[in-house]
């Protein structure tokens, strides 16, 4: 056996999927670190990207394939071979790879990574999935959410949760493809620093209906606006939640941003107010030092603190507006987080939900007569979204939801009958952002 000679671009892929399934590693995060590292081509970078990204995306369709090729749970193979194994059947069965590429390619990554007798093992389970049509099409045979999820990569919760929301398996069909899509990143420039019209001038595509959003076809790290902090990587949804939030401000108000980590909301909001109306008062708060760190990057260090927000005795005044971007599930953004649906589960919901309801009952203490609480989730689940409204206008008498369908500035899209927003990757392009207004009566 020669020495091993794997292509560079499957070997940081492989060291991606491994580093996240294995260390905890978040792609978005290490990802670019890998790349940087590596002497790629753009092309190389992209192949790369596709491959790790997909295939952390779609591995519990890959495990199901795989399963019908070894002679034991798929949970009891080797955890490198899992991985390999993974990044295999992505090429094999995702990808516009040719077979006997997909499976000698990933094999040589197999020898530097696994030794020879392992690489072996993977040749032999990736040839006979080549030989195979993996069409799945036993998986018809399975009830709706058994099917879903196996197909689609998504475990059976979240399957469920959408469900619960959606009430039509089409829907929740679209939705989960949906979020198998990569997304190239939208950016927004902020008011006073950039605008539309640079990002535009500087290759980036306007989006319709938005005053300062554009998409990116390219690499946001290596864009002269967001390296020199003038613009910043922001989901359409969430600049649609500040959006309609700034659509409630009047003169001289003080804001909140009770949970402000990593910094896009605070900083849309800071950099809005100050363009808006200088007598407006501004503070953004987040609980863990390093992403308050993150904060004070893009928005004034004297207007970051860092403190238990669930504790109101913490903050030194009161405020007229307060926005709870409530820690959650993110649900609503696994198109963009590949690994985030394999990290999550029933018991990190049930945790999240009696935070989420503290922050809140935090918010009303700290808000101010007439003031409004701008309640936001990166989820559709209904524990999260629907459920804390309930809970949360049971306990305060005095507070009622303002519909957003009452605000004449505000984005119409995902607006339901109850004046609350959910949006749909699948219907929005963007992540499934869930927003409420509530408003403190007297």
């Amino acid at each position: 056996m020669g020495k091993p000679n794997p292509s560079q671009s499957r070997l940081v892929a492989y060291e991606l999927v491994y580093q996240v399934n294995r260390d905890g590693a978040y792609a978005n995060i290490r990802l670019p670190e890998l790349l940087s590292k590596s002497k790629m081509e753009k092309a190389d970078k992209a192949f790369t990207t596709e491959l790790s990204y997909g295939t952390l995306r779609m591995q519990g369709r890959h495990d199901y394939i795989a399963t019908k090729y070894i002679d034991r749970k798929f949970s009891e193979v080797d955890p490198k071979i899992q991985d390999l194994l993974r990044i295999g059947i992505h090429q094999i069965t995702q990808m516009r790879v040719a077979d006997h590429a997909a499976v000698s390619e990933t094999v040589e990554v197999a020898k530097l990574v696994a030794g020879e007798s392992k690489a072996s093992y993977v040749n032999a389970v990736l040839r006979k999935v080549t030989a195979s049509s993996n069409d799945l099409v036993e998986l018809s045979n399975l009830p709706n959410l058994e099917r879903l999820s196996i197909s689609y990569s998504h475990p059976e919760w979240i399957i469920s949760s959408f469900y619960d929301q959606l009430k039509d398996w089409a829907e929740v069909e679209k939705l989960l493809a949906a979020n198998n899509l990569p997304a190239a990143p939208d950016i927004v420039a902020w008011p006073g620093k950039s605008s539309t019209t640079e990002l535009v001038q500087l290759g980036a595509t306007q989006i319709p209906g938005f005053s300062n959003a554009a998409n990116l076809d390219g690499i946001p790290s290596e864009f002269d606006p967001i390296i020199q902090r003038r613009a910043g990587v922001q989901d359409r949804g969430s600049q649609i939640v500040v959006e309609n939030f700034l659509t409630t401000a009047t003169i001289g108000q003080s804001w909140l941003d009770m949970c402000a980590g990593p910094g896009g909301k605070a900083a849309y909001l800071f950099h809005s107010l100050s363009q808006k109306d200088t007598t407006a008062t501004f503070l953004a708060n987040e609980p863990i030092p390093h992403r308050a760190e993150l904060v004070k990057r893009v928005v004034n260090n004297q207007q970051v603190v860092s403190f238990d927000a669930t504790d109101p005795d913490n903050f030194s005044s009161t405020f007229d507006r307060i926005l709870v971007d409530a820690p959650c599930t993110g649900l609503g953004a696994l198109r963009r987080r590949p690994e985030a649906r394999w990290r999550k589960s029933i018991n990190d919901l049930k945790e999240l939900v009696t935070l989420q309801r503290n922050l809140l009952t935090s918010a009303y203490k700290l808000l101010n007569p007439n003031g409004i609480i701008a309640y936001v989730t990166c989820s559709p689940h209904i524990a999260e979204t629907k459920g804390q409204v309930l809970d949360f206008l049971a306990r305060h008498k005095d507070m009622s939801i303002l519909p957003l369908s009452t605000l004449a500035d505000a984005h119409k899209q995902g607006v339901l009958k109850d004046g609350t927003m959910q949006l749909w990757t699948h219907q929005d392009q963007s992540d499934g952002m869930f927003m409420v207004l509530f408003k403190k009566v007297g």
